[in-house]
């Protein structure tokens, strides 16, 4: 029998002590004193397969880009016959290549596309979309963007190059003397790890739920008996719960079902890395439909508050197309709630029986 003397207590050595959370050290990636200095996105794959696997994801970032240029945009009638004319692929329109550049832009921190203009007259003649993870941004010494070169994924060749004048390049989050943008998804990281992780430990306890272990206890070590009995389970449950009939003694053949619970830890713990996600990536749950139990007035001012996000990004939008491609365009903003915002503050103000002066900030009501 083991000695259970509690003088054989010992102390833990702390290897599993939690350490303090450290910010790791990032400078802006600005072009160097140098006669050329190149960027090029090496994590585009990586944001790429995230946007691909993460339902959550993919649906906010082209919520997103429909609330800013999904609406379309008002135009001068020769501005509108020149981008109607705009055909990208063969097959898109202008408006679905302002969606891809707003859409990649978030992904990969920057997107691009080739304008073509008439050699002799500079009319613009068309867009064509490129791939992001393609593109090397060349700067010169005077940090100004000296060219653009797309290269040969497979060869590591440059496949093609353009003067600046010659390509629309949108960046997302562009600060500083920084040379690019800044994904969306690379600060999202943690949290989109921490949300597939849970996801999948829920999943697993949710199918035991629906086909729980059982431990069966066969008193008897006879192989055959055994494997023979081990079939015959096997089978039954694969042709979904078929009957099994045993000799009723208890002495010979027992089961216990293993069960897990989900702790109510566990769900609070997926709704935080959820509500983590829409604060990171800027949406209110309300607009993908996720608002969980916001009431009617609280919806109604969180959609007007995300108007005013919406309304910037329009803004940085024309403001490239004009500095660009010289092109006047008004991207047709979401319809406004504040209206129906002064309308309810008036029937409150009925209600409650007090003055709208009493109603505002600093009133006594």
């Amino acid at each position: 029998m083991g000695n259970l003397d509690i003088k054989g207590t010992k102390l833990g050595d702390n290897t599993n002590q939690v350490t303090a959370y450290e910010v790791a050290a990032l400078n802006v990636d600005t072009a160097q004193d140098l006669e050329e200095t190149a960027w090029m996105n090496n994590r585009a794959s990586i944001q790429w397969g995230w946007f691909n696997s993460n339902p959550d994801l993919k649906s906010a970032l082209v919520m997103k880009a429909i609330w800013n240029v999904g609406k379309g945009y008002e135009c001068d009638a020769a501005t509108k016959v020149e981008l109607e004319h705009i055909k990208g692929n063969g097959k898109q329109t202008f408006r679905d290549i302002l969606f891809s550049l707003e859409v990649m832009r978030r992904i990969y921190g920057d997107s691009y596309a080739e304008i073509i203009r008439d050699e002799k007259t500079q009319k613009l003649i068309n867009l064509k979309l490129l791939n992001p993870a393609d593109i090397k941004v060349i700067f010169g010494k005077d940090g100004m963007i000296k060219m653009y070169e797309q290269i040969n994924q497979e060869n590591k060749s440059k496949a093609a190059e353009w003067k600046p004048e010659e390509i629309l390049h949108f960046q997302n989050l562009s600060m500083c003397a920084q040379t690019h943008g800044i994904s969306e998804i690379d600060v999202l990281e943690p949290t989109l790890k921490a949300d597939e992780e849970s996801f999948a430990d829920v999943r697993k306890v949710m199918h035991s739920q629906a086909v729980p272990l059982v431990l069966w206890k066969l008193k008897t070590d006879d192989v055959t008996t055994i494997n023979d009995f081990v079939g015959k389970i096997n089978r039954a449950r694969a042709l979904g719960g078929e009957n099994v009939f045993i000799p009723d003694d208890e002495n010979l053949v027992s089961h216990d079902i293993i069960q897990v619970n989900l702790s109510q830890a566990i769900f609070e713990w997926r709704n935080d890395i959820r509500n983590k996600f829409y604060r990171n990536i800027g949406l209110p749950q309300i607009i993908p439909g996720a608002g969980g139990s916001s009431t009617e007035s609280e919806s109604k001012v969180i959609y007007t508050a995300y108007g005013n996000i919406v309304e910037n990004d329009q803004k940085y939008i024309e403001e490239k197309i004009w500095n660009q491609l010289y092109k006047k365009i008004d991207l047709i903003p979401p319809e406004s709630l504040i209206p129906q915002l002064q309308a309810d503050t008036k029937k409150d103000v009925g209600q409650l029986g007090v003055t709208p002066g009493e109603m505002s900030p600093g009133g006594e009501a």
